[in-house]
């Protein structure tokens, strides 16, 4: 695997992409947020760095993760379509590549104690399965929303050691897990605060889709084997935060030849009071840390936002997404839960793979490309289905019926 130069992105010193981005934060958390991007320009290049982290990414995630070439949705989009599997990872999602390498720079800074918020909850079995390889307390705030609907993770990272904390207030979803995890950290700036996307201030954006890009490298190489060439067409990922879209994008940025495609959560539509949309129906504001844009009434109060999809019900996204989209670099695009659920279905009945709700937004928005026939379009998917399974089952009868299929 290839190292990426993790100073490509389109971000100055200060974590600005153009006019989004920066660190808002509280003086209490100065020193941590200064100290922790101290610690990763100093490190992260690192041979010794470097070699750890991409041994466990080999050894332990069971990296590379392989691109699928999916003859059913080829047939059906008319072009050549291909899946990064990240679904296969360990602990089933593109999570574990940033977790890895925060834990191994929280352990150079001599930190002990790590925090984390989720949503979906790959992002806390992700943290929680680190902190156990390392030895490390654990303490992932998830919203109560969250914690009912995605049960089995709740009882992995339980069972991986982790003090789940549910979260009551607000929508009681990934906003809220995250408000409280960075109350936590405020009253304990000693703790490490393991952040799962690439949103919070400067240096979190930079760092999570640098520990994410690995899966851009190995689509490039990937594609250079079967097709003798390393840009696709078109790179498809769903976006809340943003971090597997940032993974899946890093490399091509500065390839303009490469359609760069982010699929948001349009829940009950975009037109509705429901959704989870924030390019479609956002505007620029501040969310935690950073400034971006996000679901926010006229006074600059947080909309609260909705998906079926746990990892993708938040009000904000990353600055670095706001930027790409402001700027004509990528192209948003939005589905709707049962846009992304008849997605799921259909993968999973003529492709034998159950992809997270999450990931489904992704395949969902091949619907919406005129795709030619030479056209090699990678789709990532994110997160394996397993922990979806209560809501595909509640489901599957609607969606599944021979009326449907047909």
């Amino acid at each position: 695997m290839t190292t990426v130069n993790h100073h490509s992105l389109p971000v100055d010193d200060e974590g600005y992409y153009g006019r989004f981005g920066g660190a808002y934060i509280p003086e209490v958390l100065h020193h941590s947020v200064e100290s922790l991007k101290d610690a990763y320009y100093k490190y992260v290049d690192t041979p010794e760095f470097q070699n750890e982290f991409r041994s466990l990414l080999r050894d332990y995630v069971g990296r590379p993760s392989p691109l699928y070439f999916s003859p059913y949705l080829s047939k059906k989009y008319g072009a050549k379509i291909y899946l990064k599997r990240e679904d296969l990872n360990h602990t089933g999602a593109h999570k574990i590549n940033n977790t890895i390498g925060q834990i191994l720079l929280a352990r150079k800074m001599g930190k002990t104690r790590i925090l984390a918020e989720t949503g979906a909850g790959q992002h806390g079995v992700a943290t929680a399965t680190v902190c156990a390889l390392m030895g490390m307390e654990c303490k992932v705030f998830m919203g109560a929303t969250d914690v009912a609907r995605q049960q089995p993770n709740v009882e992995r990272m339980k069972m991986l050691g982790a003090e789940v904390v549910a979260v009551e207030s607000g929508n009681k979803t990934l906003k809220d897990a995250t408000n409280e995890a960075i109350r936590s950290w405020c009253c304990d700036p000693e703790s490490y605060y393991l952040i799962g996307s690439t949103v919070g201030p400067h240096p979190y954006p930079e760092m999570v889709a640098y520990f994410q890009s690995v899966i851009s490298e190995e689509i490039a190489f990937q594609l250079l084997q079967r097709e003798g060439r390393e840009n696709p067409d078109y790179v498809v990922a769903c976006i809340g935060g943003g971090s597997n879209a940032a993974g899946a994008f890093y490399k091509f940025i500065d390839r303009p030849e490469v359609k760069l495609i982010a699929v948001e959560a349009a829940g009950k539509g975009v037109d509705t009071d429901e959704t989870a949309a924030t390019m479609a129906v956002g505007t620029e504001g501040i969310i935690h840390g950073s400034r971006t844009m996000l679901m926010q009434t006229e006074d600059g109060q947080i909309v609260e936002p909705y998906s079926i999809s746990a990892g993708l019900d938040y009000p904000g996204v990353g600055p670095l997404h706001a930027f790409l989209a402001k700027e004509g670099r990528s192209q948003v695009l939005s589905a709707t839960d049962d846009e992304a659920l008849k997605a799921a279905y259909d993968l999973t009945r003529h492709e034998g793979i159950i992809p997270a709700l999450e990931s489904a937004h992704a395949l969902a928005g091949l619907e919406k490309l005129s795709l030619k026939p030479d056209d090699i379009v990678v789709v990532n998917i994110s997160g394996r289905g397993d922990k979806d399974m209560i809501t595909y089952i509640a489901n599957m009868k609607k969606y599944t019926s021979d009326e449907n299929q047909a």
